[in-house]
């Protein structure tokens, strides 16, 4: 059996994005769009005659996580949370965004307000290379018992698609900070990299038809067995990430169940927020599109399963090439001339 960590640890550090604190042109953006709306917002409030609230902010998504991945696109996104002290029943909720969106307006040629945030599209050459997506809250301290609430709504949204919806991604990354510590944490991270990559390279970016960021996180948070090469019999403790992100798939694919949708049954993967609101992310995926997210799990699961018995790491790698795109290396034939043997792989915590 090939041994391939060190492909996976190369395909890892191709497909890694910074966080903030790394990555000057991230920060960079970040710090100007705050610094626009700190500069900017009280005058919009005062032009409407109303009381300028407070405001605090908080890094949120991927790179808060420590999960970010290069996009295939090239359109790299930040995630921001805007938080202010205003109470769900002294505003409504498309228009705080209005006016975060005309304290914003005219910064790029394109500022939206967009059902779950407010975003600052940014350009080079016609092409879009960053967005900055703010998601606008009404922070707990200013509600009774209803924790962080999402503005949610378009301009001119009718009554019915807009609103207030709890939100707690703050929650959600100290509940996964919990689970995962030390050596676990990190191969968590590298797990969902790996399958936000083969997201991005196997699934249309259009709509829903993709599974969500998220949804593959939370996914990972619920079932993800850390795997390791067993120290007593190599002499060594190294993670074994095939093995963690075999387990993974298997344990997605082992939850999909008959479940009537749509107003019919089918096959879904329900994937639970362990926070507030403890929603299905992948709710809003049609049967179709769900039944075509099992279908390529399944292909990757028999893909980890062929190069985990591979005794070539050359074949074992090209098959692994096919489900993760060209950033997936694939070793010399001359550099694996020897034969491999493939480590034995020990869990350190239960999913």
């Amino acid at each position: 059996m090939a041994d391939v960590q060190k492909q996976f640890t190369q395909f890892h550090d191709a497909i890694k994005q910074k966080r903030f604190e790394d990555e000057q042109v991230l920060r960079d953006k970040r710090d100007i769009v705050r610094k626009k709306l700190d500069d900017n917002l009280p005058a919009v409030f005062e032009k409407y005659g109303e009381e300028v609230p407070t405001w605090t902010w908080r890094d949120q998504g991927s790179y808060e996580m420590g999960t970010g991945t290069k996009p295939l696109s090239g359109d790299f996104d930040i995630d921001q949370g805007l938080y202010f002290s205003l109470s769900v029943s002294d505003v409504d909720p498309v228009t705080l965004k209005k006016r975060v969106h005309e304290a914003l307006d005219g910064h790029t040629k394109n500022v939206e307000v967009r059902q779950p945030c407010v975003t600052v599209w940014y350009h080079k050459a016609n092409e879009r290379v960053y967005h900055v997506d703010i998601a606008v809250y009404s922070e707990a301290g200013a509600n009774w018992f209803i924790g962080d609430q999402l503005a949610v709504g378009r301009l001119g949204s009718s009554e019915e698609n807009k609103g207030w919806e709890a939100s707690d991604p703050k929650g959600l990354s100290d509940e996964i900070f919990e689970r995962f510590g030390g050596e676990d944490r990190k191969q968590f991270r590298r797990e969902v990299r790996y399958l936000k990559r083969w997201k991005d390279h196997k699934f249309s970016s259009d709509g829903n038809a993709a599974p969500n960021g998220i949804g593959l996180t939370v996914a990972a948070y619920h079932w993800l067995t850390n795997e390791y090469v067993d120290e007593y019999a190599n002499g060594k403790d190294e993670p074994d990430d095939l093995a963690a992100l075999l387990g993974l798939v298997k344990g997605m694919l082992g939850r999909f169940t008959s479940t009537y949708h749509e107003g019919a049954f089918a096959r879904r993967l329900a994937v639970e927020l362990p926070t507030s609101p403890y929603s299905d992310l992948f709710a809003k995926m049609t049967n179709v599109q769900m039944g075509a997210f099992e279908e390529k799990l399944e292909k990757l699961r028999d893909a980890l399963e062929y190069a985990r018995d591979e005794v070539d790491p050359v074949d074992a790698c090209k098959r692994l090439r096919k489900e993760f795109g060209d950033d997936f290396p694939v070793p010399e034939k001359k550099s694996t001339a020897r034969a491999t043997v493939s480590p034995i792989s020990s869990s350190s915590n239960a999913a």
